[in-house]
């Protein structure tokens, strides 16, 4: 059954600066409203596209979420 349990679960990969720009701009929205969604503050956005910080723990799992599927998929 935790074979099961892992198996369903969305794969969490580290994302790199150009990455995470990739996916904002899919989504065809600004750093402040792509920061509202992920209920993290603009300025964090930023530096992860930067390259200054690295996005971890949820941050993370959403925007492998948000990568995959889309920015509706956590609206």
């Amino acid at each position: 059954m935790r074979e099961f349990d892992a198996s369903c679960l969305t794969a969490v990969e580290p994302l790199s600066a150009a990455e995470i720009v990739a996916i904002r701009k899919r989504a065809g929205v600004s750093q402040g409203v792509f920061a509202h969604y992920l209920n993290v503050k603009p300025k964090l956005v930023s530096e992860w596209e930067r390259g200054e910080k690295r996005p971890s723990g949820p941050s993370l799992k959403l925007l492998s979420i948000v990568k995959a599927k889309g920015l509706d998929a956590i609206t």
